[in-house]
C-alpha cells in the first residue's frame, strides 16, 4: 500500500535524502534541509500549542523570508490550511480575505500586528515572538507536536488570487493535487539538485510559492529575494550562484536593463521560465544574447490547476508562439460555447483534465460552478479556464487571450494579448495593458515608456493591422499593478478618462 503524501512529505524526504543540502536562503543567512525540518516540527508543534487543529485555517502576511518557508511546512504538519497573503495588502482588502478565511490565528510582520488586530476578533501574532518561540521548540524537540491523521483529499492551501469583482477569491488546495502539480513541474523543467533558484516573488503568489515545493522536490535551493533592491539584483544573482531564474516581463526587462549597464559577466543562469503575461522575442532575443546557452521556457496555466503547460526546455527555439504541451497525465480540450470540441487548429475556451485540477472556490458555490465542471460523459471534474486558444497537430497548445480580452473592432476579432505583445516589441518600451473599446472610449492602449506616444503609434502601425492599431496611447513612468501583479486596468481606466494622461 503506498504510503501518504502531503506538502510536508517532500521536506521529508528532502532531508532524509540531502540533510546538509541549503534549502533555502535570504538575505539574513540560510537553512539546511536537515535545518528546516526541524523548525517545521517546531512550527506544527507551536500551532498546536495556540489551538490550531487539522483543518483551521493560518493566516500569514509575511515578507518572503525563511520563516515563512518553515511556517508553511509546519501548517501542513499540523493539520492545518496556509493561506498566505501579500504583505502590500492593505486593511480595505484585508478586512473582506480575513472575514471569508475565518482564520484560527494571524502571524504577520511586527509592524503589522496593530492595524491587524483592529480587523475582527481573531488573535494576531507578531513573526518575532513567534519565533522565538519556535526557536526555543526546536531547541528542545523538534516533533514535540503530535502528528494529526491527515488525509491526503484535504487542503493544504488557500490561494487569494484577482477576480472581476472586489470580493475575495480564494483556490482551494488540496495536498493531492498540489503535489501532483508540484511534481510534474519540476520534472517538465528539469530541475536539477545543484540548482539555484532565485525567487522575486512573494510567497502569496503561487508562482512564488510553487517554487518553495519545486526546490524540495528536486533537492535543490531556493533565495527568497522579493525585498531586496532592484539595483542589487545582479549582484545578488551573482553571489548566490543563481542558475534558475522565474520571470514575467517586468523582471526580464530590468535584468536586461542592468546588464546594459554593467561590463561584469552575466550570472550562471541556465533556465528562464516564464508565465502568466507572454516574454516579447525581443526580450527572449536579449536575455539568450546575454546569457550564452541559457533555455527562455514558455508556461501557461492558472492557480486553478497551477499549470496547463510546459514548452520542453530542449524545445525552447521551436514553435516559438506555442505555450507547451500539456503537463503529463493531464489534457488540453479546446471546446466551443456549447462545450463540444472544435477541431484541431481552430480557436476555442481552454479547458484542462487531469490530477491537478482543483476542486474549486472557498466558500464561493456560485462561481465554483461556473468554472469546476464535470465531464458530461465521464464525469471526470474539468477546468473551464476562460481563456481561449488552439491546438496544433501535435498536441502544443496556442494561447489568443481571455475571455474578457476579446471583442471585435472594425468588424475585426482581436485580443488585448496581440496589442500589448507589439507593444512589448517596441525597444524602450517595458510594460504594456491595451483597454478594449467600450461605450466611453475607443481602443486605447496605455505604456511604460520614456517614448513619445506618437512613436509608439507609428511603430504599432509598422506591426499591427490596421484595425488593431490603438485610438490613443498614454505613456506612464510605471503603470499600476493590482495586488496579485496583473495590470490594474480599472485603475488605468480610470486614470486616462480622468485625464491623467
Amino acid at each position: 500500500m503506498t504510503e501518504a503524501r502531503f506538502i510536508h512529505s517532500l521536506l521529508d524526504e528532502a532531508a532524509a535524502a540531502a540533510p546538509a543540502s541549503t534549502a533555502v536562503r535570504d538575505a539574513s543567512g540560510a537553512w539546511s534541509y536537515a535545518r528546516l525540518r526541524e523548525l517545521s516540527h517546531a512550527a506544527a508543534a507551536w500551532l498546536q500549542a495556540h489551538g490550531v487543529r487539522p483543518g483551521d485555517r493560518v493566516l500569514v502576511q509575511l515578507p518572503s523570508e525563511r520563516e515563512a518557508v518553515a511556517l508553511l511546512y509546519g501548517t501542513s504538519r499540523a493539520g492545518a490550511v496556509h493561506v498566505p497573503i501579500n504583505p502590500a495588502m492593505k486593511a480595505f482588502h484585508l478586512g473582506p480575505v480575513i472575514e471569508n478565511a475565518e482564520p484560527r490565528l494571524i502571524i504577520a510582520a511586527d509592524t503589522r500586528t496593530e492595524e491587524l488586530s483592529r480587523l475582527g476578533d481573531v488573535p494576531v501574532h507578531p513573526i518575532g515572538q513567534v519565533w522565538a518561540e519556535v526557536e526555543a521548540l526546536a531547541g528542545q524537540a523538534a516533533r514535540a507536536g503530535s502528528p494529526p491523521d491527515l488525509d491526503p483529499g484535504a487542503i493544504a492551501v488557500l490561494i487569494y488570487t484577482s477576480g472581476s469583482t472586489a470580493a475575495p477569491k480564494a483556490v482551494v488546495c488540496p495536498h493531492a493535487q498540489v503535489l501532483f502539480a508540484t511534481e510534474a513541474i519540476t520534472s517538465e523543467l528539469g530541475y536539477r539538485a545543484d540548482d539555484v533558484v532565485f525567487c522575486r516573488f512573494p510567497l502569496s503568489w503561487d508562482y512564488g510559492l510553487y517554487k518553495v515545493l519545486m526546490t524540495c522536490a528536486s533537492r535543490s535551493q531556493i533565495v527568497l529575494a522579493d525585498g531586496e533592491s532592484d539595483l542589487l539584483l545582479l549582484k545578488l544573482m551573482r553571489e548566490c550562484g543563481a542558475t534558475v531564474v522565474p520571470i514575467v516581463p517586468s523582471l526580464a526587462a530590468m535584468i536586461i536593463t542592468l546588464l546594459g549597464r554593467e561590463e561584469e559577466p552575466p550570472p550562471p543562469v541556465r533556465l528562464f521560465t516564464n508565465t502568466g503575461a507572454a516574454l516579447p522575442p525581443s526580450t527572449i532575443d536579449a536575455l539568450r544574447a546575454a546569457f550564452p546557452g541559457v533555455r527562455v521556457v514558455r508556461q501557461f496555466g492558472q492557480t486553478e490547476c497551477k499549470r496547463i503547460s510546459i514548452m520542453p526546455p530542449e524545445e525552447d527555439r521551436e514553435r516559438p508562439r506555442a505555450v507547451g504541451r500539456p503537463l503529463p497525465g493531464t489534457r488540453v480540450l479546446i471546446l466551443d460555447d456549447a462545450g463540444a470540441p472544435v477541431p484541431t487548429g481552430e480557436v476555442g475556451e481552454i479547458v484542462a483534465t487531469g490530477p491537478h485540477v482543483m476542486p474549486g472556490y472557498w466558500r464561493n458555490p456560485e462561481m465554483t460552478a461556473r468554472s469546476f465542471r464535470a465531464d458530461p460523459v465521464t464525469g471526470e471534474p474539468r477546468l473551464h479556464t476562460g481563456d481561449y486558444g488552439w491546438l496544433d497537430d501535435d498536441g502544443y497548445l496556442y494561447f489568443e487571450g481571455r475571455r474578457d480580452d476579446m471583442f471585435k473592432r472594425k468588424g475585426i476579432r482581436m485580443s488585448t494579448v496581440e496589442i500589448e505583445a507589439a507593444a512589448m516589441d517596441l525597444p524602450g518600451v517595458r510594460a504594456a495593458a491595451a483597454l478594449p473599446p467600450a461605450g466611453d472610449h475607443d481602443l486605447a492602449l496605455c505604456v511604460e515608456t520614456d517614448l513619445a506616444p506618437h512613436a509608439v503609434l507609428r511603430e504599432l502601425a509598422r506591426r499591427l493591422e490596421p484595425a488593431k492599431v490603438p485610438a490613443t496611447c498614454h505613456t506612464f513612468d510605471q503603470l499600476p499593478l493590482s495586488l496579485h501583479g496583473k495590470n490594474a486596468r480599472t485603475e488605468l481606466a480610470a486614470l486616462i478618462h480622468g485625464g491623467a494622461r
